[in-house]
């Protein structure tokens, strides 16, 4: 992506410290959470290596069609979980803009660093970005504690804990954005 350098490395860094909470997930007792843990790490390091500043790091022309390719079977995945709720659709929109955004970088010269065209921002960057926009905002508002509920209870493992798991959720919307309006 294209954003100022220190913008860059902080994308990075967030996404790829979601991935490394989302391994971390997958070693949960709660089968939820185990079952989009996998898909979520996949898609915090996936967002990670395509926000190194490439002025670091171009990758080669063939890493963007393999990118693709990856994402297209997380795709083929998420599309088949879909089946069981609707919190899989959000992954299957995930892993299309990650799809889109490999496809875009393999379509785009080496030198890429052009801002938007004289055309605008394109329709499927714009619905991608309304939508990523949309489920910060909401997820945010999910993020606001409720009232505890009465009497000790035992802390859940970290890798158990769902309020983590939206917080991961909501940076890796948040990031996506950031790429959304860098391209």
């Amino acid at each position: 992506m294209h954003e100022p350098t220190s913008a860059a490395w902080l994308l990075v860094a967030v996404c790829a410290a979601t991935g490394g909470y989302c391994l971390l997930r997958m070693r949960s007792t709660v089968e939820e959470q185990r079952r989009s843990a996998g898909g979520e790490a996949l898609m915090g390091f996936g967002m990670a290596a395509m926000a190194v500043p490439a002025t670091v790091f171009t990758p080669p022309g063939w890493a963007w069609p393999l990118y693709a390719a990856v994402f297209g079977a997380a795709a083929l995945r998420g599309l088949w979980a879909a089946r069981g709720g609707p919190h899989h659709l959000h992954h299957l929109v995930g892993t299309a803009a990650m799809i889109y955004m490999s496809l875009v970088m393999a379509a785009s010269p080496a030198s890429h660093h052009h801002s938007h065209t004289a055309a605008g921002v394109p329709l499927v960057t714009g619905a991608l970005l309304l939508y990523f926009t949309g489920y910060v905002l909401v997820s945010g508002a999910r993020l606001v504690p409720a009232a505890a509920p009465p009497g000790g209870t035992v802390a859940p493992r970290w890798g158990d804990r769902p309020e983590l798991a939206r917080a991961c959720r909501l940076s890796m919307g948040i990031g996506m954005v950031a790429m959304l309006l860098t391209m």
